[in-house]
Parts: structure tokens; sequence; C-alpha cells
């Protein structure tokens, strides 16, 4: 084949379209004719990394057109003619409007879409990445001319940078081949010359065509499809959202297809994961189905950079921090789906009810329960060694092994380095968020402000003179009812005595040490609100030469 090189494009951006964007309406402004709604979207967790886009409701309503046409059906606000700049409709539209942006961003197929991210992010997304991918097509045929473009496939898979065609070989026009052209991603950190290296040795595309900033591979199509397109019985070609976003024959498989293709799952990755390569895209839609069990796709997608469809779920869990341990989990969420026919509604799983095998339960609850997801993953030669896949005999029983060289070892292996160091970061940013959040909550929560209420009356007590029990006296003046209530006691159980005896010099001793305790605690705002008639109170019972 010829030699390719694409013109480096400039100011390439490395966005990882897997992290949640999510939408907040803050705002709605009427114009001439028409209301226009503010909109605060947010990339991941950090609040720096927001903006505004302002949107009509016809825009909402452009946006639902076209997801209906692939089956989606959303709780969009209906129109209305007549009475649509009323502030009561407006505040009630806009309920509704911040409910639709609710389902879409917290959907995982919808928030893929190019449409919402372009709805949401004009700005990232402005490029037709379909027309790229043709021009990059064009190149590469006119430097290969016995490939030919059949037709595209619109939107066959859930990646935004990456595009599908049907080509034939005119040397062998029998043949059906599947072109699909890829933007790098921003976990490529092999370089060019390793990582055509990496791509021959794993062997999978017939051909591999590698540039600065994007990749393009030729491999066989295969009409059987893919496993998630046999669970949930829909065509191959189709577009995604169609196909998976509400099946309507999803069944999972019985137990002899999941332990078959359970086990040669797992050998792959314990053959991956013993050469040093990594993967980390393992899910049912990159599992192709043959005759005699299964094969993995895209196992060039770890070194190509491209981020993983369940990033946004394992990066949830800090025991999840290696290469290894993000395709163990993944494998749960794949078993999972192939036992049930769908995938988890959110990991982890509380309880796994009516599991169709009982056999699959203890796997899956080692895999994707709270204790797992807390405390760690098993490891693959663990999961070989489970009554569910260790008597399971494979077709091709000889042990395959990946003959790595020394040098693209060391390569692949700070490659591995820099892609988990990269998850460390993401997970440690998420959990100190997650944190922050917590306490929020619960500062703000009514217990807590009922709890530091009574915490501020205790201090506030702390500070005023603990007072015993007076004396019993004869004498009831006015007076000794004012400092009866002063001090907070009943007049009866406070009676000031006039008399020069010894319990006279008691009392004065006693209230001027009081006086003095009460005059250092002058910075509380209760005693502010007394201080004007304790000077009165001073001069109507003591002589000066106490006070002065």
């Amino acid at each position: 084949m010829s030699s390719y090189v694409e013109t480096p494009s400039p100011g390439r951006q490395l966005l990882d379209d897997t992290v949640p964007l999510t939408a907040t309406i803050e705002a709605s402004q009427n114009l001439q004719s028409h209301t226009e709604y503010i909109i605060r979207v947010q990339r991941g967790v950090s609040s720096d990394n927001s903006w505004q886009v302002i949107r009509r409701y016809s825009d909402f309503d452009a946006l639902n057109s076209g997801l209906m046409t692939c089956g989606v059906a959303l709780p969009l606000p209906p129109k209305k003619l007549i009475g649509n700049m009323d502030r009561e409709f407006i505040a009630e539209r806009q309920r509704g409007l911040q409910t639709y942006l609710d389902r879409i961003t917290q959907h995982p197929l919808l928030c893929s879409c190019l449409s919402v991210k372009r709805f949401l992010d004009p700005n990232s997304y402005s490029t037709n990445y379909t027309e790229i991918a043709l021009q990059q097509v064009s190149m590469f045929f006119r430097s290969d001319p016995k490939w030919e473009v059949q037709e595209p496939l619109k939107d066959m898979g859930w990646r935004i940078r990456k595009k599908y065609f049907m080509v034939k070989n005119k040397e062998q026009p029998k043949e059906k081949y599947l072109l699909s052209w890829v933007d790098l991603g921003p976990d490529k950190f092999l370089s060019d010359k390793d990582l055509q290296s990496t791509l021959k040795l794993l062997s999978a595309p017939s051909v591999r065509v590698v540039s600065e900033s994007s990749v393009l591979l030729i491999r066989p199509f295969s009409e059987s499809g893919s496993l998630r397109d046999h669970i949930c019985k829909v065509k191959p070609r189709e577009m995604f959202l169609k196909k998976y976003y509400s099946p309507k024959k999803s069944q999972g498989l019985d137990l002899p297809h999941i332990r078959l293709y359970g086990r040669t799952i797992l050998e792959t990755l314990s053959l991956l994961h013993g050469a040093g390569l990594f993967y980390g895209h393992l899910h049912c839609g990159n599992v192709l189905l043959e005759d005699s069990g299964c094969r993995l796709l895209d196992l060039e997608n770890g070194v190509l950079g491209v981020p993983s469809v369940l990033r946004p779920a394992f990066t949830q869990f800090r025991k999840i921090n290696s290469s290894e341990s993000v395709d163990v989990f993944s494998f749960g969420v794949l078993l999972y789906e192939m036992t049930y026919g769908r995938p988890p509604d959110s990991v982890p799983v509380v309880q796994f009810t009516d599991v169709p095998h009982s056999a699959v339960a203890p796997v899956l609850q080692s895999l994707l329960s709270t204790e797992a997801c807390k405390f760690g993953m098993p490891s693959v030669s663990a999961l070989l060694q489970t009554p569910l896949f260790s008597d399971v005999q494979l077709q091709h029983s000889e042990k395959q092994q990946l003959k790595v060289p020394s040098r693209l070892k060391e390569a692949l292996k700070t490659a591995k380095e820099s892609l988990e160091r990269r998850l460390h970061e993401e997970q440690r940013l998420l959990h100190q968020h997650r944190r922050l959040t917590r306490a929020q909550s619960h500062h703000c929560s009514d217990e807590e402000r009922k709890r530091r209420k009574l915490l501020a009356r205790k201090v506030l007590s702390c500070h005023w003179p603990a007072l015993p029990p007076p004396p019993p006296s004869p004498c009831g003046c006015c007076n000794c009812e004012i400092m009866a209530d002063s001090f907070g006691l009943p007049p009866q159980d406070f009676k000031w005595p006039h008399l020069a005896t010894p319990m006279n010099n008691f009392w004065r001793r006693h209230c001027i040490q009081c006086i003095r305790k009460v005059f250092t605690a002058l910075h509380f705002f209760h005693i502010l609100l007394c201080y004007s008639l304790i000077p009165k109170l001073i001069q109507s019972i003591f002589p000066s030469k106490f006070y002065t």
C-alpha cells in the first residue's frame, strides 16, 4: 500500500466527549415576539468550566424533532400560540424545559448524541466530522485506488468523532469491508511509530493508516453484528439510537452462551494484560459473534487514546484505578447485560433480584456490588477460576501469545502510566467535589441548623455567672425584686439584706464579682441589650466606692 501522510490540523483540540454536561436554565427574557432561555452549561464538576447558551423554544422543538426520528419520546412542553408571553406560562414552560434537559443529560445514549452536544456546546462541536472523514477517505483512495466507497453508515456508532463507510475491494468484489475513520483521543500517549507497530501487533484491521490526528481502519464486515445487536434483536447497520435506546425485543442469553462468551472474553483480556497492552473498551457493542464463539473488536482503541463509553461510571470509584481493573469492571457490566438483556440502571447494583441463572449471581456480586466497587475488583485470573467459567472448553484451546519487542513494551508501559495518571487525577477531583457537595448539603439541612442553634445556646450560657441559691432573708423591698429579675430568680427566693450583717457583706461581694464578669462579656449581643440598665441598678444599691 502506498504511503499516506495527512497535513497536520492546526490547534487540534483534545476534548473528552464522555465528560458529562449539566444544563440549568438560569433565567428567561422576553424579546419582541418570543422568549429566550439563558442556560448555564457545565462540563464535569468544575464550575470554572462552564458557559452560557441562549435558546428559544423553537430550538428545543428542533432538537426534539431530530431525536424523535430515532424513536426517542421525551416530555417536551407543548406549543402554545396564544398567551405564550404570560409570566405564569413562561415560568411553567421553563420548569418543563428544565425537566427535558435533565432527561437528556442524564441518559447515557442521549447525552452522547451530536445534536445534543451542539445544542449545549456549539463552540466545541461546530465541526462537520462527516465531511472531514470523507476528505480523509478520498485522499486515501487516491493513494490506493483498489478501494471504493459503497455507502456511508450514518451514526452507526455512538462516537461523535468516528465515522463508518461500507467499502469494496476491487480485487475481491464479493467481500464486504467496513471502513472506520476515528480522531485520536486525549489518552493517546504513543508516538506515531510506536502506534503503527502496536496496530500491526494486534493485527485486527486488514488496513491501517495513521496520521497526526486520526486513524483510518478497514476490516471485514460481519452481517451477524455485535453481541448487543444479538441481545436487542436489531440489524447492525441501523442508527445506534434507533437500535439501543428502547429495544422492544431485547432478551438475555442462555447459560451455555454466557459461559462460552465470558470465558472467551476473559482469555482475551488475560492475553492482552500479559503482553502489557491496555484495552479499556469492553462492552457488548465491541464483541463480535462468530460460529465458534466470539472475539473482541476495537482492540486498538486503548492505544488510540479515545475515551471509554463507561468512563463516567468507573471514574466514580477510586479503587478502579488501573487499566486491568477497568477491564474487569467493564466485564461485570457486560455480564449483567448478557444475563438480563439490558445494562444496569446504575452502578453499584444494590440487589440482584430475579437473576435468570443462579450460577451467575455470585460473579455479578463480586463485580458490581457496593463492596466490590468500594474495595476493589477481582483479577482476571480469579474470574477464570470461578465455577462459572473454570470448566468451559474453548474450540481453540491452544494458548496464544503476543510477542512484544522490549522497546515497544517500554513505550506501552509509559503510555499506560500516563493514562492511569489522568484517571487518578479525574477521580481525585470528583472525590473532592462529592465531599464538598455532601458537606454543603449537611450544613444546610434542618437537623444541622437545629443542632447549631442548640450548640450556640450552650456556648452563650457558659459565659453567664452561675448563681448559687441565695440564703433566706426576711427583707422584701422593690430593689430585691429588680435584682431577682435580673438574675433570673423568683422574687420570693431573692431577698436583699439591708442590715449591716455578715450576710449583707456576702451579697455585696457576690454581686460585685458577678457584675465584673458581666462587664467582661460585653461582646455578646444579649448583654448589650441590658447594659444600659446595669449602672442605674448599681447606683441604687451600692455605695459609690464599690464601683468607682
